[in-house]
């Protein structure tokens, strides 16, 4: 047995049964020419042919230009004399034995050959990668496909030198399952000469999102990874390869005065061809008109896998106060940008749509997030801020029952301010019901297993949202987190360093990723990273004397630890309010004085902190697990035994 890296050939001859029964004798002929030629063809590429079975054989070749060069060689030959032969090449690994060769490569060679016509050649991305900068081979993207038993869509080409034959799209159908239909909606160029009015042009973007969102059948990119091509110049196989998707819509917004021009075209991700394109030439009354039609037509031009019902629940927008609806899109323009500052600026934008238009019940819905993030990160005091999320998400339920996102921001309400997990779950469920590829509320309701202490569904909940958020820093934060919660360290130490490489800025991201080291037994590294956040800024709450004091106590550095506590309190007596008691819980965790640990963390159970629904699951506290202060506390927060394994 030997394992390889091959480049791989089937071939066959197309109808060869329909030959033996119609004249044995002239079929078995056809083959014998067609072993010839491969004989010779092969071998003069430094190819050697494994398997004959019936009327194919199956080669291998070191060199993937070989290869392809063999493929061309062979192919014209069987057509000048009329050999009805069909071609598939992949490149893979190979494991090769006495009875046969086996591996993944063999079957996705097998599989591109199978939906071959006679007088082509057929090849996966894994060889176009290799030959596309060789002029010698001129190849063009057939589609992407879902093919048997291969996790992943292959990208299959068709070589279009002189004399092969190229098969058109259509001959493909049925042969191989095609990928659900995908779109992403690339921000939307703000042309206009004032840029402050970048909001209204990412405003009509997301608005398209939202629409195209409701239709069945379609698999839409959420805003957050769409959005972080903005400003790059990026072509669009490459966004088709990042976010996994068919086609693309981008455009241009100019707004003037009255008037907005808003130009939109669709695109395959295949080959960049552009598949429709239209300018508009509108007031601002007629905005929302034009956002729906825009969405119908897109909708309409990926009708084939599209269900009818898509198309035909497709729901207006709602005509409002055009002021309403900018102060509106600021907001979102300000939300957006996930910071407890902003956040703030969101609030007064969305109060003043809502001044404009009473019933606004979008502006309501993006009150609600607004305060929900300030409320969480602390911006306001949460009981306040949590009382005035759920004004505004019940409101918007009054209004509109059909935005996701007034369950989404009661849900959160329900888990950080009332302790009513249930409850919480019950929102995330309507919002899900609504919605189910909102990557808002899987992203909750992962956080909904990670308090019950299912990390087996949290990690599938977050999975479902970046489905449809795959280059989102906050869904891909968090699945990094449930990576690090259920001890999958070094998963969760990838996912943080991809993190990093987005944002280097990132600094939670790094914080954690020390914190992953850190419980894989790599002190050393921990500790470097945490020693570069004394000179900076902080990752989050938790000052760097905390984690340095942990990290050396679990090495058994105790004095060093200790020095550390001291600093501790230094700050907590000089910056009062600075420093909170789950700075001092967690030190003294790592020191093992484990009864002033508990004195701490029951004071930050009695705060709310949002960093105690995780104390059951987290393994900075595993060292309090047995405690029966410990158990107590989670009784008191509703974290009972029956849901997790302590």
């Amino acid at each position: 047995m030997r394992r390889q890296l091959s480049a791989i050939m089937f071939t066959d001859l197309a109808g060869y049964t329909a030959m033996m029964q119609e004249d044995e004798f002239n079929a078995k002929g056809i083959r014998d020419l067609h072993r010839q030629i491969l004989e010779s063809e092969i071998k003069n590429h430094d190819g050697e042919i494994l398997q004959y079975y019936g009327d194919g054989a199956l080669s291998i070749f070191n060199s993937t230009i070989s290869a392809a060069n063999s493929a061309l060689s062979i192919q014209r030959s069987s057509i000048q004399n009329k050999i009805p032969l069909r071609v598939g090449i992949h490149t893979g690994d190979v494991v090769v034995e006495k009875e046969g060769v086996y591996g993944d490569g063999v079957n996705i060679a097998s599989r591109i050959e199978s939906f071959s016509v006679p007088g082509s050649v057929m090849i996966s991305d894994k060889v176009f990668d290799d030959i596309k900068n060789h002029q010698t081979f001129q190849p063009v993207l057939m589609g992407e496909f879902e093919l048997k038993n291969v996790k992943k869509p292959v990208e299959v080409y068709a070589l279009t030198n002189e004399g092969l034959v190229v098969p058109q799209r259509t001959d493909l159908k049925g042969k191989v399952k095609e990928r659900i239909k995908s779109i992403a909606v690339l921000p939307f160029v703000n042309r206009s000469s004032d840029p402050e009015n970048e909001y209204f042009s990412d405003g009509i973007s997301e608005e398209i999102i939202t629409a195209l969102a409701k239709v069945e059948g379609l698999r839409v990119i959420s805003r957050t990874s769409s959005f972080s091509f903005k400003g790059k110049n990026v072509d669009a196989r490459t966004i088709g390869k990042q976010l996994e998707v068919q086609s693309i819509l981008d455009g241009s917004v100019r707004k003037s005065g009255n008037k907005v021009r808003i130009v939109a075209q669709l695109s395959s991700t295949f080959d960049g061809y552009q598949l429709w394109t239209e300018t508009y030439d509108r007031t601002l009354e007629d905005i929302f008109e034009v956002q729906d039609e825009i969405s119908l037509k897109i909708a309409q031009q990926l009708k084939e896998r599209l269900s009818k019902k898509g198309l035909e629940d497709h729901d207006k927008t709602k005509a409002i106060n055009i002021e309403a609806y900018n102060a509106y899109l600021q907001g979102l323009f300000f939300y957006n940008k996930w910071t407890p500052a902003n956040a703030e600026k969101a609030v007064d934008s969305f109060k003043k749509a809502i001044e404009l238009e009473p019933t606004y019940a979008q502006a309501y819905a993006g009150l609600a997030l607004a305060y929900s993030l300030m409320s969480f990160t602390g911006f306001i005091d949460p009981p306040t801020g949590y009382e005035l999320t759920e004004e505004a998400a019940r409101k918007t339920i009054s209004l509109d029952p059909d935005i996701e996102n007034g369950y989404i921001a009661l849900g959160f309400v329900e888990f950080f301010n009332n302790w009513d997990f249930e409850k919480g779950r019950e929102c995330l469920e309507k919002a899900l019901e609504i919605n189910p590829k909102s990557p808002e509320a899987n992203q909750a309701k992962s956080f909904y297993y990670l308090i019950t202490g299912d990390l087996d569904k949290s990690l599938e909940a977050i999975q479902k949202a970046r489905e449809v958020d795959p280059l989102s820093l906050l869904t891909n934060r968090t699945l990094a987190d449930v990576y690090y919660l259920r001890g999958d360290y070094k998963m969760a130490i990838e996912v943080y360093d991809w993190l990093l490489e987005q944002d280097p800025e990132f600094k939670s991201a790094l914080d954690f990723k020390a914190w992953a080291y850190l419980m894989d037994g790599q002190f050393d590294i921990a500790i470097e990273i945490f020693e570069s956040f004394l000179d900076g800024e902080i990752a989050h709450s938790m000052k760097p004397f905390v984690q340095l004091g942990y990290a050396h106590a679990l090495r058994g550095e105790k004095e060093i630890a200790e020095s550390y506590l001291q600093q501790l309190m230094e700050d907590a007596k000089e910056q009062p309010g600075e420093v909170n008691d789950l700075n001092f819980a967690t030190l003294y965790t790592g020191l093992g004085d484990h009864e002033k640990a508990l004195d701490y963390l029951e004071k930050v159970v009695d705060q709310r902190i949002g960093a105690v629904l995780l104390i059951h699951i987290s393994p900075i506290w595993k060292p309090l697990r047995e405690k029966e202060r410990f158990s107590l506390l989670l009784d008191k927060i509703g974290l009972h035994k029956n849901y997790f394994n302590l």
